[in-house]
């Protein structure tokens, strides 16, 4: 049984890269995978494929694209510093769940 990494990580999170050939460096998630817990990184893992034209009027060649890395080499930067942070919930007031960083404390979504 795998572990599900949905609740955690979304689309438009800032995430630093903890292990691999790009770890120290920190990027934008554009995309989430939930099925191979994988995320893609905007400008961070960039690999080059041949790529064929789709349709007419597209350009063949060879394509720079980012390629997924695996959620457990990324955590969460840390809205205050910058820094990797794990990340918990709790309720707020008006009884909204939401995630915050166990660093700081901030509260990343509202």
């Amino acid at each position: 049984m795998t572990r599900q990494f949905d609740s955690y990580l979304k689309t438009g999170d800032k995430v630093v890269v903890t292990a691999g050939k790009e770890k120290g460096k920190s990027g934008v998630i554009t995309k989430v995978i939930s099925d191979e817990n994988r995320v893609v990184i905007d400008g961070l893992n960039l690999v080059k494929r041949h790529q064929r034209p789709q349709r007419m009027g597209d350009e063949a060649g060879i394509v720079t694209k980012a390629a997924p890395i695996h959620v457990s080499n990324v955590m969460l930067a840390d809205p205050k510093t910058g820094t990797a942070t794990r990340i918990g919930h709790k309720m707020l007031e008006d009884g909204k769940k939401v995630r915050f960083a166990k660093k700081s404390g901030e509260v990343i979504d509202k």
